[in-house]
């Protein structure tokens, strides 16, 4: 059962699936999220979307940062943390996608599809780390 996986990635478009498929390859080999690596793998992508585009501007010189983990306290988890070399934002500054205006909207749903397929998500350092958490279920 994998226990850690660190990894750095460029910010480039073309980084971004090649990391989710290595890290959910892990997480499904592990078995301990069976039935949702399908969530992780949805808001995986979109955090590393975010801190590729908006976060370092698709600068291939900045890096991502990504820190997987299996956790063990009061209950099983798979813990996420994606840190980008960017400015950094406000999440409360971020127009709501689900508002009638902004339905038709190309972009800015990344934030509201992570917080729907993880159990916890909040941004940290001023808006250049996102963390994230899917609880596994108790064991019978």
């Amino acid at each position: 059962m994998f226990k850690e996986l660190q990894m750095e990635i460029a910010s480039e478009i073309a980084s971004i699936a090649p990391a989710v498929d290595k890290i959910v390859a892990e997480i499904r080999s592990s078995s301990c999220l069976p039935g949702k690596e399908q969530d992780i793998e949805l808001a995986l992508f979109e955090a590393l979307a975010n801190a590729v585009i908006h976060g370092n501007r698709k600068q291939p010189a900045k890096r991502v940062n990504i820190s997987c983990r299996y956790v063990r306290e009061r209950r099983d988890c798979v813990s996420i943390v994606i840190r980008d070399e960017g400015a950094g934002f406000d999440p409360a500054a971020v127009p709501d996608p689900t508002r009638p205006e902004n339905l038709d909207a190309e972009h800015g749903r990344g934030i509201l599809m992570m917080r729907a397929f993880m159990d916890e998500v909040r941004f940290e350092k001023g808006g250049t780390e996102v963390h994230m958490i899917k609880n596994c279920d108790p064991a019978d």
